[in-house]
């Protein structure tokens, strides 16, 4: 597919007047989409249904985030490729109705100055303008009884201990900019999580993102592997046939439970079937998860 070649102002002034990094829920549109209008991204991009929209993922370590985001039980909404504002704004959860519509936070500006700084720039067909910096995933959680929370995230394929000091330093603008919004912020790199975890979870997404299974089918799920210890997935998934007289809804409540960890499995395990469900603990079950057990790397 061609893209566009690279970013120039005038670029970023089309994203702009298309009202990219605006929206909540499904009338959300990333700041970096994959289409044509696009430079194309260094990884290989991803659309993933999730709550009646696509999430546009640029990468591969994107979409690893995006899948350990979504299995947070309080997840209300997921912003991928959220765009900072460079002049002072309201706090994202104002569009929720959650926080005071007046008040006002610093943006990328205002921040790289005060870190002393140089705000990143993009030029092109003769044009300089500040670049528009944006966060991979902005997950926004609703814990029962509490107000909406938010967390931000960050991914980069290569180790802390590699970035150079300009990625280091548009870190911190990042980290900075989510600091000032009372707002969680993670670096994941691959050291905070196991790859198999991730094959894991892609394999199974197509059941476990599916349409919803009511609570008793995925108790019936949970109690089948319960009453079947150190079995494999086959025979585990052939006995719960048995009982809902429909394979594929099997592999829904099933995987559907484990994400939810309502069945705490260990999530290393290989992708053929005949390999034993193995169950874990719900402390060992949350630490395969780097968002969900707050990992972040250091810089």
């Amino acid at each position: 597919m061609r893209t566009t070649k690279r970013f120039t102002p005038k670029v970023l002034a089309r994203f702009a007047r298309e009202g990219r990094g605006t929206g909540i829920y499904e009338e959300y549109i990333p700041w970096h989409r994959v289409s044509r209008g696009d430079p194309a991204s260094r990884g290989r991009s991803h659309l993933l249904e999730w709550k009646d929209r696509l999430r546009e993922l640029l990468s591969d370590g994107e979409l690893g985030a995006q899948l350990f985001a979504v299995m947070l039980p309080d997840l209300d909404d997921s912003l991928e490729q959220y765009r900072l504002e460079q002049e002072p704004s309201q706090h994202p959860l104002a569009a929720y109705q959650d926080w005071p519509a007046h008040e006002l936070f610093p943006g990328t500006l205002e921040i790289a100055a005060k870190l002393g700084i140089k705000h990143p720039l993009v030029s092109g067909d003769g044009q300089s303008a500040d670049w528009v910096p944006s966060t991979d995933l902005l997950l926004v959680r609703r814990p029962t009884g509490q107000r909406r929370q938010l967390m931000a995230v960050s991914f980069k394929s290569e180790a802390a201990e590699e970035l150079t000091k300009r990625n280091k330093e548009l870190l911190s603008l990042e980290r900075e900019y989510w600091r000032y919004r009372h707002a969680v912020w993670l670096l994941i790199t691959p050291a905070q999580f196991d790859r198999r975890v991730v094959l894991t979870l892609r394999r199974t997404a197509a059941w476990a993102l599916d349409m919803s299974v009511d609570v008793q089918t995925r108790a019936l799920a949970v109690s089948t592997a319960n009453g079947m210890p150190n079995h494999s997935l086959t025979q585990i998934l052939n006995s719960l046939t048995g009982l809902l007289g429909d394979h594929f809804l099997a592999q829904r409540a099933l995987w559907q439970s484990v994400w939810r960890g309502e069945l705490p499995i260990d999530l290393r395990r290989g992708w053929r079937p005949h390999v034993p469900l193995l169950q874990v603990s719900p402390d060992e079950f949350r630490a395969f998860n780097p968002i969900a057990s707050g990992r972040s790397a250091c810089f």
